[in-house]
């Protein structure tokens, strides 16, 4: 066995990550504050900074008044350090956004996509990174890195392998990379749906939860111990594909009774249709929100929409055996529709089939970064890896001179 002696650079950058990660997950924050989160002696701490503010990584943010002393200065990262790209790509739509290190959004474009073909995907991603960039004014060097978010598993070499649409082994990664020179950092959408919420959102504070993406398909994040449990080979939180009914519906990953194919708002309104029902638009999303309107005044509407809560309940009370969450988050786009409407009913479900003593342990809570949480939880992966790497920046993201 190999083994690598840590040097005092490795600690300072261990240090520096520390620091960095701390003020932007919590900041603005003191010195002082930093000393005691970080367990790092004052001195260490003011040199960090100092050197950070140097850097131009960190920023003075204003000050709060002290007891008996002179006010704090609080510090943050500071926004317009670099800028970062976040990619949704979607089973009919490929959003890309840019934002500032703070994660406001700058500009968007998004490419309507008829099928999801991996060549049309990295087309229309490295399109709309060029239009954003373009559009804002942004330098191309000044942007930190591109996350994307994708369907499917997600190889640590970012081959994507959706069984649902035929991706086998795609190197989309490697397929990103040779349309720019930006950084590219691939990762499953629920990931970055949960990432995002766990940062900023609905599970900020949380240490075990799950975070529920429910669109065209449906997946999770698993959060355990303040950390993604991926498994294995990063495979973990396909919850769509767990079997929700033996012998059931078929599902489009080549099984039957999975959950996507009861819950997933292309099979929800497959169901509907196949019942009988009809909608006046072909577009997914239109179409989802029309049959929840019709669920007010049709009972076929109506009975579609209640056995969608009960399936979703039964999904999530699996979740609350199995995993035992302080915190089940549920999101996007078709989960915030239904949350809008049905959540006191999910919650009320949910608790028919759940162990009472766990289901006590859990609340259940909408997203709430709202429909682009996706898109901008991609973004936190180059972030993430700023962090990680204590502020210093890969060699292609310095400026020359």
């Amino acid at each position: 066995m190999e083994y690598r002696r840590t040097t005092v650079r490795d600690m300072r950058r261990s240090n520096r990550s520390v620091i960095l990660t701390g003020i932007y997950r919590d900041g603005p924050l003191s010195r002082q504050e930093l000393s005691v989160r970080t367990s790092l002696s004052a001195a260490s701490v003011s040199n960090l900074v100092t050197e950070l503010i140097a850097e131009g990584v960190v920023e003075e943010a204003g000050s709060v008044e002290s007891e008996g002393g002179r006010p704090r200065v609080l510090l943050r990262v500071a926004r317009d350090f670099r800028y970062v790209v976040g990619a949704e790509v979607g089973e009919t739509m490929v959003r890309v956004e840019l934002f500032d290190l703070a994660l406001n959004a700058v500009t968007t474009v998004d490419h309507p996509i008829d099928e999801p073909k991996p060549e049309v995907v990295v087309k229309h991603v490295l399109e709309g990174l060029a239009s954003v960039i373009s559009t804002s004014g942004v330098q191309s060097a000044q942007v930190l890195g591109l996350g994307v978010a994708v369907f499917g598993i997600v190889d640590a070499d970012a081959v994507v392998h959706a069984q649902t649409l035929g991706w086998d082994a795609v190197p989309f990664g490697q397929m990103l990379a040779e349309g720019t020179d930006i950084p590219i950092l691939v990762d499953n959408g629920a990931n970055t749906l949960g990432q995002a919420e766990m940062w900023f959102g609905a599970g900020r504070g949380a240490t075990d939860a799950v975070v529920a993406l429910v669109g065209s398909g449906v997946g999770a994040a698993l959060v355990t111990g303040g950390s993604s449990y991926r498994g294995t080979r990063s495979s973990a939180g396909e919850w769509g594909h767990t079997t929700i009914m033996y012998g059931g519906r078929g599902c489009r990953c080549g099984a039957s009774g999975c959950l996507e194919a009861y819950v997933g708002a292309e099979d929800v309104l497959d169901r509907y249709r196949e019942a009988g029902g009809e909608l006046s638009t072909t577009d997914e999303e239109a179409a989802f929100a029309e049959l929840l309107a019709a669920a007010e005044k049709s009972e076929l509407a109506a009975t579609i929409m209640d056995d969608t809560i009960g399936y979703l309940a039964a999904g999530f009370a699996n979740l609350v055996n199995l995993v035992n969450p302080e915190r089940i988050v549920l999101g996007g786009w078709a989960g915030l529709l239904l949350g809008e409407r049905y959540l006191p009913r999910l919650r009320e479900e949910v608790g028919k089939h759940a162990l009472r003593q766990p289901y006590s342990q859990v609340s259940i809570v909408p997203c709430e970064l709202g429909r682009d949480a996706v898109a901008l939880g991609a973004a936190t992966l180059p972030i993430l890896r700023l962090l990680q790497d204590g502020g210093v920046l890969p060699p292609s993201r310095v400026p020359a001179g």
